[in-house]
């Protein structure tokens, strides 16, 4: 009786930080809307990048496959909130390749197509792997060391932050977004004894805090701007 409790209550936490986890990502997968606007009003990408998006995409691709039930157990809000993640970085890449120049395009499809290659690989490769241990760890490793790529791309940010004294290139809303996000699902990578959910966001929360406290260290000016672009992992 005791260990169907224990049970119920760690299913429901799991969820918890699950749904939490959700929703605190959707926050950071809308922080590129006013770059978008931005372009879309200009008709041009300007100076911007696409390649982040490019890079996000893959990951949330990755982590969408791993979290799937062909792949590991119990992770059904990996797969939504990467699978909705999945959405956010298509619709940005269309965007940005309607809207850039003539040699941007070609470049920008050309990542765009081999980011679904690659994926399709990945998932016709694994499901050739017969033993689903095997088959969970592979595709697990792939996943963490793809999550924790992600979650070091903060370090740029930081590292201007401590250079510059200044967190003008560092909102608070997107670094407070990043480190309950990922303090979300590190909690549910634990409730659901999973190493490559809660190792990669483990070291995200980590650089979350380091974010957080940096922002409160170095007050932003009160005449200082938001960035146009929002950095986001």
């Amino acid at each position: 009786m005791f260990v169907t409790v224990l049970g119920d209550s760690y299913t429901i936490f799991k969820d918890a930080a699950g749904i939490a986890g959700n929703i605190f990502a959707l926050g950071l997968f809308v922080s590129p809307i006013p770059t978008f606007r931005r372009i879309i009003r200009n008709q041009s990408t300007e100076q911007f990048s696409g390649l982040p998006y490019v890079y996000a995409l893959l990951n949330c691709l990755i982590t969408m496959w791993y979290g799937t039930s062909l792949i590991s157990s119990g992770n059904l809000m990996v797969m939504t909130v990467n699978a909705m993640g999945a959405l956010f970085q298509l619709a940005y890449l269309i965007l940005f390749i309607i809207y850039t120049d003539k040699d941007k395009k070609i470049r920008m499809l050309g990542l765009l197509l081999a980011d679904f290659s690659l994926f399709a690989i990945i998932v016709a490769c694994s499901l050739q792997i017969n033993d689903t241990e095997t088959r969970r760890i592979v595709v697990g490793t792939l996943s963490c060391c793809s999550l924790i790529s992600m979650s070091a791309s903060p370090l740029f940010i930081i590292n201007l932050v401590i250079r510059t004294k200044s967190v003008d290139f560092m909102p608070f809303y997107l670094s407070l977004s990043t480190f309950l996000m990922n303090a979300s699902f590190s909690l549910y990578g634990v409730f659901n004894l999973d190493p490559f959910i809660y190792v990669p966001n483990s070291i995200g929360t980590i650089l979350g805090i380091v974010q957080l406290v940096l922002y409160f260290y170095y007050k932003p000016r009160k005449d200082s701007k938001e960035p146009l672009i929002a950095s986001y992992a």
